[in-house]
C-alpha cells in the first residue's frame, strides 16, 4: 500500500503531466524532450540537499518544487524551498539565480512564490503553471529602469516595462477623473474615483481579493471597466474575465465596453482591445477582455456544452443544491493562468459551492462588485471592502434618488377569498392556456398565499390596477401629466399575463401602452423591449417576473410596483434598486414628455406587504420540496447527482407524467430519444437503491447513466413548459374591495424628517440667506427679489440637501393627510418657485395654512379690488384685464416693473404704451400698489 508520502507524489505527477511538463528521473533527463521538464530527486550544491523536482523551461532551469505528504501544512516550508532555489550547481544553466519559480504541494494542495515579484509570496494555487507561462514571464525580462521626474513625482519611463503584474501595479499613473469633449465626454463621480484608487492600492499591497461595495445605480459597471482598462494598459494585465450572473447582463456589459472612450487617446476599448462575450465554449485567447456567465465558463472548465438558454436563469440558489458539488478537474485546455484577473458582478451570488469552484480555479486577483453584500461575502473576500457606497451617501450626493411607498391593501390581497358551492369558476389549462368551465360541488377558499400561483382573482389585479390609475396623479406625482415609466414585478409568466390585460383596459390604452418583459416573451426579443421601455415613449408600463429585476439600467422608471413577495433581502435591494437611478432631465423628457418634468424621487407602490416584512441575507434555496423544477433540472445538468435532488427530480417527473395527455408523451418521447418520461423516472429510482455489489464509483456512474437524458437542454426545456401546475384557477366570481391606498409609515417618517430638516436650515441661516433675511423681517416691508428667491432655491437644491419645492409641498401634504389635517393645499398642483415663498412662511409658522403662492396673491388681489372700489374707486373692463394680468405676474415673479410690459401677454395688447394710456398718471401708484399689497 503507497505511504503518503508517495500518493502526493502521484498526484503532483499527474497535475505537472496535465500542465504539460514531462516528469523525468535523473538517470532518463532529457532536458529538451519537452518545453517543460520536471526531473525528480535533483541533487544540489553541497548542503542544500535534494530537489524534489527541479523544473526546466526551455533548456534551462528556473524552479523547483518541494513536495509534502498529504495532510502537511505548506505555510513556512518556503524556507526550506527557497534554500533549493539557491543550491543549483553553478555549472548548469538557469534563467536567473536564485530560481524565480518555487513550489511546495502536497498534490491536494499547492503554494506557488513567484520570484520575479518584488516581495514574493506564497499563494494557493489550483494546479501547476504550464511551462509556456512561465516561458513568456522569463523572456519578458525588463532592461534597467529609467525613471522620469515631473511635478515633484517619480514614474517609470514608458519605455520601461516592469516585470510582473504585481510591479507594474505599483506605478499606475495617475487617474484622469475627466476626459473627453463634447458627447464623448466622460466623468468618474468622487465615489467611482475613490473605488479605483481603493482598489489599486490593494492590488499593489498584492492582496488577493478585493470586494467593492456600490449602490445600485451608482456607476459599479462603468467603474469596473475604468479599473480594467487601467489594468491592461499600464499594469499589463493579460486577461481579464468578466462574470455576470445570467445572458442578458453579459451582452448589456458588453455594450458598456464597447461604448467606453479611453481617457488618453479618443478610442473606444474595443478598438484598442479585443472585448469578447462568450456565447459558446470558443475562448478567444486574443482577447484581453472576456465577458461570461459563470454557468458557461463552469462548463467550459467540465468540458461541457452549455445550452443558450441555461444562461438566462439567474445563478441565484442553484448551487445550494450541491451539498457536494462534482469537482473541477483541471483543464488542460483552460490552464489556471488564463486570466490575470476576475472580475465577478453581483459577487453575493458567485461565491458559493458550485460557483465558488470557477473563481478558485484561476491564479488571478479577484474583485468583486455587489450592491447587496452579506456576511459570506464579507468573508469570501477576506473582509478586504475597498469601497463601501451605500444608498443613503449615493442619494446624499445625487448620484441615486430616494424613494416613498406607497401602500394599496385589497380583502383579497390580505385576507384570500371564499367562493360557495354552486358558482361557476374558470380553469385554464397553463401551457396551453385552454380554458373550460367549473362549477363548484363544495366551496373553494383560497389563501393570499396562493393568488396568481394556483388562483387568479381578476378583480384583485383590477382594484390594483384602477387604484394606481385613479392615485398616481393625485399622490404620487400631481405636477405631471404623463404616467410615469412604471415597472410591475409580477410571480410568474401567467400572472404578468393578466396583469398586462388589465392594465391595457383599465387605462384605456391600447397594446403599445403596457407590455410584458419575461423570458417568455413573443413577437420581439426581450432586449428589443428593454430598450424601448428605456429610450421610447411606449410601453409607459413593462411588467416582468425577474428578468429585470437585477442590474438591467433603466433610468426612467419612477414607480415600481411590487404584485409579489420577496424573502431575500438582497434580491428585494437588487428589485428596488430598478428605480435609483438618476437621469438627466432632457433624457427623462424624451420618455416622458411634459412640464416640470424632473426625477428627485421614485415611488415604490407596495401592494403585498412586501416592504414591511423581515427578509433574510441566507441562501434563498436549500433541500427543500420548494424548490423549482427549473433549479432541479439546471442542477442536473451541471453534475449533480445528489439523491436528495434526484429523488426529487424523479417525483417530479413522475407526477408529471400521470397529467400528460397522450400528445405530450409522444412528444416527451420523441424528444428524449424514445425514452417515456414514467422509464426515466423508474430508472432514477433504480439507480439511488443501494446495492450490495456496487462501489461508490459504480454508484455514481449508475446514477450519472440514469439521468444523462436530462443532459438534452431540449428536453429539460419541454419538460419546464409541461410542469408546474398544469391548470389556474380563474376566480370570476370574487369582486375585490379596497381596504386602503396611502403612503406608509416610513414615508411618513420620511417626510417627517425632511420637513424637520429644512425647518432647522432655515433657522441655522435665517441671517446669511438674502431670502430668508427678508422673510423672516417680513413687517420691514423689504421687497424680495426674484433673484434672491432663486439663489435660496439654488442652495436648497444642491447638495447635501437636494430639495426641491415639489418635494418640500409633498412632505407637508403626506403629514397632513396622515393627521388627518386639511391645512395643506394644492398638493396636486403644478409647483413654481414662488412656492417656495409659502414654503418658508409656513415652515416659519408666520402663516396657519399652506397654500400655492398664487392663490395667495390672488386672495391679496380680491381683497384689494374690494377695498378700491369700496373707497369709490372704479375700473373699466380693459383696466381690468391689465390689473389681473399684473396680478398673474406677480404671483410668478414677484413683482413687476415697467420693463415687463414688453413681454407676453402685455405685448399682445400695445405693452407699455398701452398701459400708459389706460391708467395714465396713475400708473405708477397701481404698480406700487400692487407690488406691496399682492406680495404680503
Amino acid at each position: 500500500m503507497p505511504t503518503a508520502e508517495q500518493r502526493a507524489r502521484e498526484q503532483i505527477d499527474q497535475l505537472l503531466t496535465a500542465a504539460g511538463w514531462s516528469v523525468q528521473s535523473i538517470a532518463a533527463a532529457d532536458i529538451h524532450a519537452s518545453r517543460g521538464v520536471a526531473l525528480c530527486e535533483f541533487p544540489l550544491e553541497a548542503g542544500h540537499g535534494f530537489a524534489d523536482y527541479l523544473l526546466y523551461i526551455d533548456g534551462k532551469a528556473a524552479g523547483v518544487i518541494e513536495a509534502k505528504k498529504q495532510g502537511a501544512t505548506l505555510t513556512g516550508v518556503e524556507i526550506q524551498s527557497a534554500r533549493y532555489a539557491l543550491g543549483l550547481p553553478r555549472s548548469l544553466p538557469a534563467w536567473r539565480r536564485p530560481l524565480p519559480f518555487v513550489y511546495e504541494s502536497t498534490g491536494a494542495e499547492t503554494h506557488f512564490s513567484n520570484g520575479l515579484d518584488p516581495e514574493p509570496r506564497a499563494r494557493n494555487v489550483f494546479a501547476f503553471h504550464q511551462p509556456g507561462t512561465l516561458s513568456e514571464w522569463l523572456k519578458a525580462l525588463p532592461q534597467t529602469p529609467v525613471f522620469t521626474t515631473g511635478s515633484g513625482s517619480t514614474a517609470l519611463h514608458a519605455d520601461f516595462a516592469p516585470l510582473t503584474f504585481l510591479a507594474r501595479v505599483r506605478a499606475m499613473p495617475e487617474l484622469l477623473s475627466e476626459w473627453g469633449d463634447g458627447v464623448s465626454k466622460q466623468q468618474l463621480w468622487p465615489a467611482q474615483i475613490t473605488a479605483i484608487h481603493n482598489l489599486e492600492r490593494s492590488l499593489a499591497a498584492n492582496k488577493p481579493r478585493a470586494l467593492i461595495q456600490m449602490a445600485t445605480g451608482s456607476g459599479k459597471t462603468f467603474t469596473a471597466i475604468s479599473f480594467i482598462y487601467r489594468l491592461i494598459k499600464y499594469a499589463g494585465a493579460r486577461r481579464v474575465l468578466f462574470l455576470v450572473d445570467r445572458g442578458n447582463l453579459g451582452r448589456q456589459a458588453k455594450k458598456e465596453f464597447d461604448q467606453y472612450v479611453s481617457p488618453v487617446n479618443n478610442f473606444k476599448f474595443g478598438e484598442e482591445y479585443i472585448v469578447q462575450h462568450l456565447a459558446s465554449n470558443h475562448l478567444d485567447t486574443t482577447a484581453r477582455v472576456c465577458i461570461a456567465t459563470i454557468q458557461r465558463m463552469y462548463s467550459m472548465l467540465k468540458g461541457r456544452e452549455l445550452a443558450v438558454d441555461d444562461e438566462e436563469q439567474s445563478t441565484a440558489g442553484i448551487d445550494a443544491l450541491f451539498k457536494q458539488p462534482e469537482p473541477i478537474d483541471y483543464n488542460p485546455a483552460i490552464p489556471i493562468e488564463t486570466f490575470d484577473i476576475i472580475v465577478t458582478d453581483e459577487a453575493h451570488r458567485s461565491i458559493y459551492n458550485l460557483w465558488r469552484q470557477v473563481l478558485e480555479y484561476f491564479d488571478a486577483s479577484l474583485i468583486g462588485l455587489t450592491a447587496t453584500p452579506n456576511k459570506q461575502t464579507f468573508g469570501f473576500f477576506n473582509q478586504n471592502l475597498v469601497m463601501e457606497y451605500g444608498h443613503e451617501q449615493a442619494v446624499a450626493d445625487g448620484v441615486n434618488v430616494n424613494y416613498d411607498v406607497y401602500r394599496i391593501r385589497t380583502e383579497v390581497s390580505e385576507a384570500g377569498a371564499k367562493v360557495e358551492a354552486g358558482y361557476w369558476l374558470e380553469v385554464r389549462d397553463k401551457a396551453t392556456r385552454a380554458r373550460r368551465d367549473w362549477q363548484l360541488d363544495d366551496d373553494f377558499e383560497y389563501e393570499p398565499a396562493e393568488l396568481d400561483r394556483s388562483v387568479q382573482t381578476p378583480d384583485q389585479i383590477r382594484t390594483i390596477a384602477r387604484t394606481l390609475r385613479d392615485n398616481w396623479q393625485r399622490d404620487l406625482f400631481p405636477q405631471r401629466s404623463e404616467l410615469p415609466k412604471t415597472l410591475v414585478f409580477a410571480k410568474d409568466d401567467n400572472h404578468a399575463e393578466a396583469i398586462v390585460e388589465i392594465l391595457r383596459q383599465e387605462f384605456g390604452r391600447g397594446n403599445d401602452f403596457a407590455q410584458k418583459i419575461t423570458y417568455r416573451s413573443t413577437g420581439d426579443t426581450p432586449e428589443n423591449l428593454i430598450r424601448a421601455f428605456r429610450s421610447s415613449y411606449y410601453p409607459r408600463i413593462a411588467v416582468t417576473v425577474d428578468m429585470i429585476a437585477t442590474g438591467t439600467d433603466i433610468k426612467p422608471v419612477e414607480i415600481v410596483v411590487f404584485m409579489r413577495s420577496v424573502k431575500s433581502r438582497s434580491f428585494f435591494e437588487q428589485m428596488k434598486g430598478r428605480g435609483v437611478r438618476i437621469v438627466s432631465d432632457d433624457d427623462l423628457r424624451g420618455v416622458t414628455p411634459g412640464e416640470h418634468v424632473h426625477k428627485d424621487r421614485f415611488v415604490i407602490v407596495d401592494c403585498v406587504g412586501v416592504c414591511e416584512r423581515d427578509k433574510t441575507d441566507s441562501r434563498p434555496m436549500d433541500q427543500k420540496k420548494s424548490v423549482p423544477f427549473h433549479a432541479l433540472l439546471q442542477a442536473v445538468s451541471l453534475g449533480n447527482v445528489e439523491p436528495e435532488v434526484l429523488s426529487s427530480v424523479a417525483l417530479r417527473l413522475s407526477r408529471l407524467e400521470a397529467q400528460l395527455s397522450d400528445a405530450e408523451r409522444a412528444r416527451v418521447r420523441s424528444t428524449a430519444d424514445g425514452i417515456e418520461l414514467k422509464e426515466l423516472s423508474r430508472a432514477i429510482v433504480h439507480a439511488l437503491n443501494p446495492a450490495a455489489d456496487r462501489s461508490p464509483q459504480q454508484a455514481e456512474d449508475a446514477l450519472r447513466q440514469a439521468v444523462r437524458p436530462l443532459a438534452k437542454p431540449q428536453l429539460r426545456e419541454l419538460l419546464l413548459s409541461l410542469k408546474a401546475q398544469k391548470e389556474l384557477v380563474i376566480d370570476i366570481v370574487t369582486q375585490d374591495r379596497l381596504l386602503g391606498a396611502e403612503y406608509s409609515a416610513a414615508a411618513r417618517e420620511r417626510a417627517q424628517g425632511l420637513v424637520q430638516s429644512f425647518e432647522a436650515f432655515i433657522a441655522e441661516h435665517r441671517d446669511e440667506i438674502t431670502a430668508l433675511q427678508i422673510l423672516y423681517n417680513r413687517p420691514t416691508r423689504a421687497p424680495l427679489s426674484f433673484a434672491d428667491l432663486q439663489a435660496l432655491a439654488d442652495t436648497l437644491q444642491a447638495p447635501p440637501q437636494l430639495w426641491t419645492e415639489s418635494q418640500l409641498w409633498q412632505a407637508y401634504a403626506a403629514l397632513d393627510k396622515s393627521s388627518g389635517g386639511n391645512r395643506v393645499r394644492g398638493a396636486s398642483q403644478r409647483r413654481i418657485l414662488t412656492d417656495l415663498v409659502s414654503l418658508v412662511r409656513y415652515a416659519m409658522h408666520q402663516e396657519n395654512e399652506l397654500v400655492p403662492y398664487p392663490e395667495r396673491v390672488a386672495a391679496n388681489f380680491r381683497a384689494w379690488m374690494t377695498q378700491q372700489e369700496a373707497s369709490g374707486k372704479g375700473f373699466t373692463g380693459e383696466q381690468r384685464w391689465w390689473l389681473e394680468k399684473m396680478a398673474e405676474h406677480i404671483a410668478s415673479n414677484l413683482g413687476i416693473e415697467a420693463e415687463d410690459f414688453s413681454y407676453a401677454p402685455f405685448d399682445q395688447r400695445g405693452g407699455l404704451g398701452r398701459v400708459h394710456q389706460v391708467f395714465g398718471a396713475e400708473l405708477t401708484k397701481v404698480i406700487e400698489d400692487l407690488n406691496r399689497e399682492l406680495a404680503a
